[in-house]
């Protein structure tokens, strides 16, 4: 896993009629003119942000007239008035300019025709695009997804770190199903307030500064047992050290600390960090601006920060360490117990899960996303259908989705492991298998999974020659990509 680029805004995508240029009411008029009627309300999801085919067909259907010589007079009217004169609304082309001198590369995504859109854009200005999509372009247009994703391919960008500029709610839908943050700037039809959409009056006074703030960016997010603090392994806590790096990660939840494992290995990769009791730790690239939970919690239990990932970008982070006894596939496996018996067993992981997320809501904010990792000493409702594994789903109750397996819907193709890659089987000499489970967790509300996967470098040798491994620890860690969303 290699580090993920940091800059949230790589690219601003411009619808054109009704936000770049002032053609949506030119657009509605050559509709009225050729519908031989005024348009009303009721009239807007049919022309509002629609390609010049839909409507045609629509006013077709309604008259009808050929739809073929419905769709050469709606081209005609429009282009007729478009060359007329189209003007540039207040503010677009001083926030191109601004782009342009920022570095920020633009794209025109438009629902008209390529020969009304070179018209538009010989008025602009040439060169202001370095990319330009039309109805004539894709398979599909607004409000599905394709000409904003066709925008960022040809760019060559991940559209989650784009904005799109749009006017009409059929374009801001294709914005958004494409995953762009939208800044939408109503012309004819009004457009409500969203996560991830920002509404102004005016593009007048907006900046690139103001558009990055709306971009989405990257956190990634490892959980990792440290087993011991490492203290089973030689080098332990250089290997930790290559390990984190390696990863890429933002963010570091930590059990099984030794006490001082977290101060150590942020000393020492120069981040934040955040001891919570004898056990618990979080290492933070990005400055922690609050400590949650209880500073000394016991060995078990939970601990959590907040940490700033950009100047209006806040995310909480905890980790747990729930008890390891009695453990679950153990009394599934060799002592053959029951559905009821398993769930009944789960009572102090339950508990102990359940104060937790007392504790994240009680010093949480409902802005502000939250990632939950840990050791939870269960498996996952989600893998396993044995028992109802409670613990799993009173996070599932609590909004917490489990990263991995949004990642990995099924668990058969990806069963994702992290107990153990040091005991393949049971360490009580009877050589019985050891059960293969994913205990380790890295759950989140309020974010987009991008990536999740499990790590263990190199090929661990078995319990008990375990010195000489490069891997110091015996569970595998769990490393998720996030991205957060832009301020909305």
């Amino acid at each position: 896993m290699t580090p993920h680029p940091r800059l949230p805004l790589q690219a601003v995508l411009f619808d054109m009629d009704g936000t770049l240029v002032d053609t949506e009411r030119l657009w509605w008029d050559a509709v009225e003119h050729v519908a031989g009627r005024a348009l009303t309300e009721a009239d807007q999801p049919e022309v509002l942000g629609r390609p010049v085919e839909h409507t045609a067909r629509w006013l077709a259907a309604a008259t009808g007239r050929p739809h073929a010589g419905t769709a050469r007079a709606l081209h005609r009217e429009f282009a007729d008035r478009v060359r007329a004169g189209a003007v540039p609304r207040p503010g677009a082309l001083e926030l191109l300019d601004a782009l342009a001198r920022a570095g920020v590369p633009t794209a025109l995504v438009t629902a008209s025709p390529r020969a009304v859109a070179d018209t538009v854009l010989a008025a602009l200005g040439p060169g202001r695009f370095a990319v330009s999509v039309t109805a004539d372009d894709t398979d599909r247009t607004k409000p599905a997804p394709d000409p904003y994703l066709a925008a960022c391919r040809a760019l060559g960008v991940d559209p989650t770190a784009c904005v799109a500029v749009e006017d009409t709610p059929t374009g801001v839908r294709s914005a958004e199903a494409a995953g762009c943050a939208v800044l939408a700037v109503p012309s004819l039809a009004p457009i409500d307030p969203a996560p991830g959409r920002t509404v102004r009056a005016t593009l007048a006074g907006v900046t690139p500064e103001e558009l990055t703030t709306l971009a989405a960016c990257e956190l990634r997010v490892m959980s990792w047992n440290l087993w011991l603090g490492g203290t089973p392994v030689d080098g332990h806590r250089a290997k930790q050290v290559e390990a984190v790096l390696e990863t890429g990660a933002d963010v570091v939840g930590l059990q099984e600390t030794g006490g001082t494992a977290a101060g150590e290995l942020a000393a020492a990769l120069g981040w934040h960090h955040h001891r919570a009791g004898e056990n618990l730790g979080i290492l933070s690239r990005h400055p922690i601006t609050a400590r949650l939970g209880d500073p000394a919690v016991g060995f078990y239990g939970a601990g959590g920060v907040r940490i700033r990932i950009a100047p209006d970008r806040e995310v909480d982070v905890w980790t747990a360490h729930l008890h390891y006894t009695p453990y679950g596939p153990y009394d599934a496996a060799f002592d053959g117990l029951g559905a009821d018996d398993l769930a009944a067993r789960e009572e102090v992981r339950l508990a102990q899960m359940q104060q937790a997320l007392r504790r994240i809501d009680d010093e949480g904010d409902p802005y502000v996303p939250v990632v939950l990792v840990g050791d939870f000493n269960c498996p996952s409702h989600l893998d396993r259908g044995d028992a109802a594994w409670p613990v799993t789903r009173a996070a599932e109750a609590a909004g917490f989705q489990d990263s991995y397996r949004d990642a990995h819907p099924d668990p058969e193709a990806a069963p994702g492991s992290t107990w153990s890659p040091i005991h393949p089987v049971h360490e009580d000499g009877s050589g019985r298998p050891e059960p293969q489970d994913r205990i380790d967790y890295v759950l989140h509300r309020g974010l987009t999974v991008r990536d999740s996967r499990t790590l263990v470098r190199g090929t661990p040798r078995p319990w008990p020659d375990v010195a000489a491994n490069t891997w110091p620890s015996d569970h595998a860690a769990v490393v998720t990509t996030f991205t957060v969303p832009g301020r909305g």
